[in-house]
């Protein structure tokens, strides 16, 4: 119980906070959720579009404080890289072209 009028207000902002964080990574979650279901799916077009919206979240949630911001580029690289994974292992891989290579010169400069 507050004992002051200012320790009432903390309480009421403090309360008010907590909502809305808990809301803002209760949504990121969720997004981050979807994105690491379709990945896993292998629905190339939706993993695209859910990774998208949910790096999107957590760069915003990063930048505003919701979470660290280390903690949200690296939540964001891992979750890229499963995309890229499942995207690079859906392709089929191209023989490369003869000749393409280039080569190296063995002069110094």
């Amino acid at each position: 119980m507050a004992n002051s009028k200012s320790a009432e207000k903390s309480a009421r902002v403090s309360a008010r906070k907590t909502m809305i964080n808990r809301r803002v990574t209760s949504a990121l979650k969720t997004n981050i959720k979807t994105a690491r279901n379709a990945v896993d799916q292998g629905d190339v077009a939706a993993a695209q579009k859910s990774t998208r919206a949910a790096v999107s979240s957590l760069d915003r949630a990063g930048s505003r404080g919701y979470i660290h911001r280390n903690k949200a580029s690296r939540m964001a690289s891992r979750l890229m890289k499963g995309l890229n994974t499942m995207m690079s292992d859906s392709k089929p891989v191209a023989k490369p072209r003869a000749g393409s290579a280039r080569r190296r010169s063995t002069k110094k400069k």
